[in-house]
């Protein structure tokens, strides 16, 4: 069985992912990551030349590949749990953890990060994270088996939460 991280981009999945496998002894796979290296092309770069849908369908492939291998954790990307196809593939031989966290903390951790495209193009960084996360937060708690709260917590208390869990 897999170890699933969902969740808007800064609320740690991947920090939480790297620990949790190298506690278990697991592989940590990022849907994110995996996509870079199969386009060959940073997501920016993706998405700009050929579009969101380019990517989602390239994050599709790498979560159906995914759900096939057992004893994994996987940091998904923030928008995985738009194609609801993504979310049952996943969950098929996987446990999902929501990993959430207020606005201001998401604010906080991701504020200097370029790596990803606006998903709005046209709001500010706040009102994009209050838009996308008001949008996506219906889908997360739709595939969530349990919702991690991550704000004021340690790696170390999130650790612990996940596996009282699995």
């Amino acid at each position: 069985m897999n170890i699933v991280l969902i969740g808007y981009r800064g609320t740690g999945k991947s920090t939480v992912g790297r620990q949790l496998a190298s506690r278990l002894g697991r592989a940590l796979v990022s849907t994110d990551t995996e996509i870079v290296k199969r386009a060959q092309r940073t997501i920016p770069e993706i998405v700009a030349q050929e579009g969101w849908e380019c990517f989602r369908d390239l994050e599709s492939e790498i979560c159906r590949e995914l759900a096939g291998r057992d004893q994994l954790v996987i940091d998904t990307g923030g928008g995985a749990i738009l194609r609801q196809q993504n979310v049952e593939t996943l969950k098929k031989n996987g446990t999902v953890f929501w990993l959430t966290a207020s606005v201001e903390t998401i604010v906080k951790r991701i504020g200097g990060d370029n790596q990803r495209p606006s998903l709005t193009g046209t709001k500010s960084f706040v009102d994009e994270i209050q838009e996308v996360l008001q949008e996506r937060t219906p889908k997360y708690q739709a595939a969530a088996d349990h919702i991690i709260v991550t704000d004021g917590r340690s790696i170390n208390q999130l650790m612990e939460a996940v596996l009282g869990l699995v």
